[in-house]
């Protein structure tokens, strides 16, 4: 045979026995050719003797194909058997723990099975990847529990970023959000009328929107009734006889709408006007006008609106099951669109004594101050009331508590690590406070931070822990 052709088969036979020797863990003489072209032969050393029960078995050419029962390759070679002690960890911090384990003299601990590592509710026997090509995560005997209880290891508490606080007896302080809308205060609003006949002889240069000031004349009229009041008036002051100035021709003119200053006028002048000036009762906004000059106005009919708009209401809906917990003259917050930075301090002026049959909602009237009269009539405006304090009651942080919807939950600290999850009812929810009504009492311990990471896996283990013995072997 050529020379050179017996050396590449030496190189086979070294390459195929180096890999049988590292499948099978059994010491083998590798033969090596030196220059002198002399065979030597080099040991390799082998590795403990793998020890335990046969618990699955691996493809012998190292592919990620495993099988709980003998089984053979599609070319007809057995698969491997891998032992307890042969066993893969995927923590590195666990790595080499049967082998100190065994040097110790301590009993390794046993793999139960292999879980999903997304939190799935999906076990193995084997090991094996999920969709991702993620190694499923050993679970060891001692580990698995017998419920949803969650054990966080001491070192990895920081890591996750688990916080607790007390359940206490307090007061739960809260405010209620509600929606309202800026209305004119019904005390504030003015209507110039006419009390008897008279013909508008003109009309100042103000309209609907415009600011008046008290005082301001708002158009001159005249009237056939107030002259003659106003020539019996003159008469009775160019008699002898004074007459009190509440009696007589001078309080027909003052029941006739005529204002003081105008009487005051006729006795000083001692002259009865062609017209009479009506003046502006009251600083405030025009809502309507309808006076128009040469018109006839009767007695009643509205010839302006005024509004004062120094101070406003605001209405809120509240609904019916908070009625109760507001407090008449309490203090209310409101804010605005156009000042979104800035609340407004006002009281609660009135609760309605209705209640909206389709929305079960009862208008509250807050009375808020306009100096500046930015508020106007049909404004949006959120209004935050302080519900009236109750007594203290058992309360978690908001932080605490869990709601899936189908229920509430928190998650109890019971030291060492582990965290139960109790269901609870809850009552009135504040700001920083919850109501709890059961499931927890005073003093105990609560997750306030990360529990929904406690909550995830408390819902995987109670997955894990409805499964039969024989779904766990699948």
């Amino acid at each position: 045979m050529p020379r050179h052709v017996s050396t590449v088969l030496t190189a086979a036979a070294v390459g195929i026995a180096a890999f049988w020797a590292g499948k099978s863990d059994f010491p083998v003489r590798m033969p090596f050719t030196s220059t002198a072209g002399q065979a030597n032969a080099v040991e390799v050393k082998s590795s403990p003797p793998p020890t335990g029960a046969v618990i699955y078995y691996r493809n012998p050419d190292g592919l990620a194909e495993y099988s709980a029962a003998p089984r053979n390759t599609k070319d007809g070679r057995p698969f491997v058997t891998v032992r307890e002690s042969e066993d893969v960890s995927f923590d590195p911090a666990k790595a080499g723990a049967g082998v100190k384990a065994a040097d110790s003299g301590q009993k390794e601990r046993k793999v139960l099975y292999y879980r999903n590592p997304m939190g799935l509710p999906d076990t193995s026997k084997v090991p094996k990847k999920d969709s991702m090509g993620m190694d499923y995560l050993p679970v060891y005997e001692g580990e698995a529990n017998d419920g949803s209880t969650v054990t966080v290891a001491p070192g990895k508490l920081q890591r996750t970023g688990v916080k607790t606080a007390t359940a206490q007896k307090t007061a739960v302080a809260r405010k209620l959000a509600l929606p309202g809308t800026v209305v004119l205060d019904e005390r504030l609003i003015s209507v110039v009328a006419m009390r008897t006949e008279a013909f508008v002889e003109d009309v100042a240069d103000v309209t609907t929107g415009d600011r008046i000031r008290k005082g301001d004349v708002l158009f001159h009229y005249y009237s056939k009734e107030i002259a003659a009041a106003g020539a019996q008036y003159l008469a009775e002051l160019s008699s002898s006889v004074a007459q009190p100035p509440d009696t007589g021709a001078a309080l027909r003119l003052r029941n006739l709408g005529v204002p003081v200053s105008a009487i005051k006028s006729i006795a000083a002048n001692r002259k009865v006007g062609a017209t009479i000036a009506y003046t502006a009762p009251q600083d405030g906004i025009i809502l309507e006008r309808t006076a128009v000059k040469g018109m006839m106005a009767v007695p009643g009919a509205a010839l302006f609106r005024v509004a004062d708009l120094s101070r406003v209401w605001v209405l809120a809906d509240v609904p019916e099951s908070e009625l109760g917990t507001i407090k008449l003259g309490g203090p209310a917050y409101v804010t605005f669109r156009q000042r979104p930075g800035a609340a407004l301090q006002g009281t609660v002026g009135a609760i309605y004594p209705e209640v909206q049959m389709q929305t079960r909602t009862a208008k509250v009237r807050i009375e808020l101050p306009n100096p500046e009269g930015l508020l106007l009539p049909n404004m949006y405006a959120l209004v935050a009331i302080g519900a009236d304090a109750p007594d203290a009651v058992t309360a978690v942080p908001n932080s605490a508590i869990i709601d899936t919807g189908d229920r509430q939950l928190v998650f109890l600290d019971r030291g060492n690590g582990k965290y139960e999850p109790r269901s609870v009812r809850l009552g009135a929810r504040g700001e920083e406070m919850t109501e709890v009504l059961e499931g927890v009492a005073v003093g105990d311990r609560v997750v306030v931070a990360a529990n929904f990471l406690l909550d995830a896996e408390s819902n995987l283990n109670s997955a894990l822990s409805s499964m039969t013995d024989e779904e766990a072997q699948k």
